[in-house]
């Protein structure tokens, strides 16, 4: 089953139309690494399927419920209580993790959990701490963000992004705002998420990670989807701006 599924999407900002026409899907359980160069519209794509963007055109829904479709040449997005059951099936890491400062990293992981779900508060704080144990910060609990390193920042940020038990998790970049040695932490627990069947999306640079971990890869190039394959079709592919775009990797693939 497709727990994200995106048809015909377009979005433009102003008179740039940055996503032309994008259809794909992620079924449960899968990994999609999205790639291409910088301004290709990787990024945008998360931002829309997580309705931090509004789409121009096209549609996509979540386990089957529509999140936005057209009416009459318009997009209409779902009712607001609709929409706040469809967020819950999501989560998104950012690439400059976005903690709250001002909270240690146990309220920064519980603090949604028990007041925007509702939930019972010991039972979140026990799920926190075992969350915290999984990405190797089990003594962190009580410090702040800005007593962590980056790549320890990044790890609370995903740790903060399941304790709201999504069925899908976002990357933007996840990695792009460390170095390479704090970069190998986090690319380790978001593989360690692949073994526990997380269903993801992620926008990366990362290409022997993307290779190994993704289930399919898309290439993006200048606002469409030019590849959609197994990793090892991308990276076998004949499709001159792909090979250029490998290529100007440091050392290719």
């Amino acid at each position: 089953m497709s727990v994200l599924e995106m048809k015909n999407i377009k979005k433009s900002f102003g008179d740039l139309e940055v996503l032309k026409d994008i259809s794909f899907s992620v079924d449960e359980g899968q990994v999609v690494s999205i790639i291409g160069p910088s301004g290709s519209g990787k990024s945008t794509i998360l931002r829309c399927a997580t309705m931090l963007e509004t789409i121009n055109g096209g549609e996509f829904s979540y386990l089957g419920r529509k999140a936005a479709w057209e009416e009459n040449g318009q997009v209409v997005y779902a009712p607001k209580d609709q929409l706040r059951e469809i967020k819950k099936d999501f989560g998104l890491v950012f690439q400059n993790f976005n903690l709250f400062p001002h909270y240690s990293v146990i309220k920064n992981l519980t603090d949604a959990p028990i007041n925007v779900q509702k939930r019972n508060k010991d039972e979140v704080y026990a799920e926190a701490k075992e969350l915290l144990i999984k990405m190797g910060l089990e003594d962190k609990a009580d410090v702040y963000p800005y007593q962590l390193s980056g790549g320890q920042q990044q790890r609370v940020a995903i740790a903060r992004a399941l304790a709201l038990k999504p069925k899908m998790l976002f990357f933007d970049e996840p990695t792009s705002a460390l170095d390479p040695e704090l970069t190998g932490e986090v690319l380790k627990v978001i593989k360690s998420l692949t073994e526990m069947k997380m269903t993801m999306a992620i926008v990366t640079h990362e290409m022997k990670f993307a290779h190994d971990i993704s289930d399919r890869m898309i290439f993006m190039d200048g606002g469409y989807i030019v590849e959609n394959c197994t990793p090892d079709e991308m990276f076998n592919s004949t499709n001159e701006r792909l090979r250029a775009f490998l290529g100007k990797l440091e050392g290719g693939y």
